[in-house]
């Protein structure tokens, strides 16, 4: 773990490798000690950073009440202190939500999003009932000793047989969270709605879902996902739960790499997006488009196959780069 003092408060994360920033973003009652097997497993291809949320792990609390903007400006201070600029994110559950969070405010920051067992907030993807339930049960959780109520969770986290070595690692996450970092942590989640952001995504986004996901259900939160993101791409890990990157980590790790292997080098096939230049819509996955990013703002723009050709000396103009 390291330590660094951003805006007066000590800030700490684990990191691996070299190559394109990798930046991962954990789940609740949890901190970066979450991404163990893909610390140890992409850092041959990545320069992985996994932060401790404020309030988790060696992170300082926050000092008062949060919102997801509040996280995602904490992120991005980070980010920039470690010179890190342009990244892949990649966040399970309560960090896919501070993903998109940060989309909405530094997408200058974005490269791609993996988003793992994700919601638009707690508000923004599940019933009201549910929201009320969870909240209740987090407010009653902090004020006793993790031992009384962590093992009731971990039947939502694991489908299956977890690899050696993550149940214990999960419970001393969870023993070890502190109230003071979960409570805001929560409540925040608890009353976003993010759903305004997902049609605005204009990176490439993997949606990485274990089939059997108790708390953040396949057919309900992953569909209505892949449905508001233009340019989201949807893969199930069979026999998996919420937990994904801990349950099936080589499976997990392939996907990732795979993704990130083309993310922003191929023809994307993507739905409801339009092409930059001549405005034709893409409302079939018939429709290849190609990512390219603006030298004058950062922003990811999408061609049809067709002007990216015809176009190339004028888009090399305003481009950094071209890929078919």
């Amino acid at each position: 773990m390291k330590l660094v003092d951003v805006g007066g408060r000590t800030m700490a994360y684990h990191r691996a490798g070299a190559g394109p920033a990798l930046v991962l973003l954990h789940g609740g009652w949890s901190d970066g000690r979450a991404w163990r097997p893909q610390l140890d497993g992409l850092a041959d291809r990545f320069d992985v950073i996994a932060w401790d949320a404020p309030g988790c792990g060696g992170s300082d609390d926050p000092a008062g009440e949060m919102t997801m903007s509040d996280y995602a400006d904490d992120l991005a201070a980070l980010v920039t202190e470690l010179g890190i600029g342009e990244a892949h994110l990649c966040g399970l559950s309560w960090g896919g939500g501070l993903a998109l969070a940060v989309w909405q405010r530094h997408p200058e920051l974005v490269r791609s999003l993996i988003l793992v067992g994700a919601y638009a907030g707690w508000k923004g993807s599940l019933p009201p009932e549910e929201v009320e339930a969870r909240v209740r049960r987090v407010r009653s959780e902090v004020e006793r000793p993790p031992a009384e109520w962590m093992e009731d969770y971990l039947p939502g986290f694991f489908a299956g047989s977890a690899p050696a070595g993550s149940l214990e690692l999960v419970r001393t996450m969870m023993a070890e969270s502190r109230p003071t970092g979960m409570l805001p942590m929560l409540t925040a989640f608890a009353e976003a709605d993010l759903n305004a952001v997902l049609p605005t995504i204009g990176v490439p986004t993997l949606l990485l879902w274990g089939e059997h996901d108790q708390r953040s259900p396949l057919r309900t939160v992953g569909e209505a996902l892949r449905s508001a993101i233009p340019t989201a791409e949807l893969v199930v890990l069979g026999g998996v739960g919420h937990e994904a990157n801990l349950e099936a980590p080589e499976a997990f790790n392939t996907e990732v790499r795979r993704f990130l292997g083309t993310s922003g080098a191929t023809l994307m096939r993507v739905t409801r997006a339009t092409c930059a230049l001549c405005g034709q819509q893409a409302a079939s996955e018939d429709v290849p488009l190609t990512w390219m990013t603006s030298i004058e703002d950062g922003r990811k723009l999408l061609y049809c196959d067709r002007c990216a050709r015809e176009n190339v000396r004028s888009i090399e103009g305003k481009l950094d780069s071209v890929y078919w």
